[in-house]
């Protein structure tokens, strides 16, 4: 089992306990990028999972786009730990590249497909969650975003049901991202590469600048402010509806 800090896992522990994301009789299907926060997560539900009293089980799922991908080490890092690991081969890339317009971005396309087919896997192989890896910082990002630029409030929820039944959790909601990061680098975890795993930088289109800029923004907030994202959290918490229009 690899180092992951106390601090880590009393966060993720906090947020179980506050959202019940690990319940008796429960069987995850976890959606794994092979990048730094899904690998994380996936080992940190594996020491969950073998300290709990409770009986449930998960599994990580990736998605193969059709450009090649080679899960290998990610796979073998993976079992090594006891971790399962179930790589699904879709056509990701040949359908996006046929209906998405050149020089637009591939990202949300994407995004929409791969979350179709981990439901779909996950429905019919008995799942009744879907765990992401969503940290704290991906939050604050979809807050600014949705703010900025789609006139609405509205970030992401630790724990929510969607329509077709699957509860979805973010064990990691609370966390940071420098810590993830910090657990990735010190246990050497092999990550896939970002430009053999993209199908937004195999396709070539247009790369989406929005996230790129809110990150700078809340980069430069915390810079200017160290408490900046600690007072974030507690604000999400503090919603005064009756000032609002």
């Amino acid at each position: 089992m690899i180092e992951i800090s106390k601090k880590l896992l009393r966060i993720v522990g906090q947020t179980n306990a506050r959202y019940k994301m690990f319940e008796d009789g429960d069987k995850i299907a976890l959606g794994l990028s092979g990048g730094k926060d899904s690998m994380v997560l996936a080992h940190t539900l594996k020491h969950f999972n073998s300290v709990s009293p409770l009986k449930w089980e998960f599994e990580c799922v990736s998605i193969s786009y059709g450009i090649g991908e080679n899960f290998t080490l990610v796979t073998k890092n993976l079992e090594a730990h006891g971790i399962k690991h179930r790589v699904l081969d879709t056509k990701i890339f040949e359908v996006g590249r046929e209906k998405i317009r050149q020089n637009s971005t591939f990202c949300s396309f994407c995004s929409r497909m791969r979350r179709g087919h981990l439901y779909t896997y996950a429905l019919e192989n008995g799942f009744n969650k879907l765990a992401i890896a969503h940290h704290f910082d991906d939050a604050a990002e979809s807050f600014f975003m949705n703010f900025m630029y789609n006139g609405a409030l509205r970030t992401l929820a630790p724990k929510y049901t969607a329509q077709n039944g699957l509860v979805i959790i973010r064990p990691l909601i609370l966390a940071r991202e420098r810590q993830i990061r910090d657990c990735a680098i010190k246990n050497q975890i092999p990550l896939m590469n970002e430009e053999d795993s993209c199908p937004a930088k195999t396709y070539g289109g247009k790369e989406p600048v929005a996230r790129a800029s809110t990150k700078e923004l809340l980069a430069k907030f915390e810079d200017e402010n160290p408490k900046f994202f600690k007072s974030l959290m507690a604000s999400f918490e503090n919603i005064h509806l009756d000032t609002f229009l």
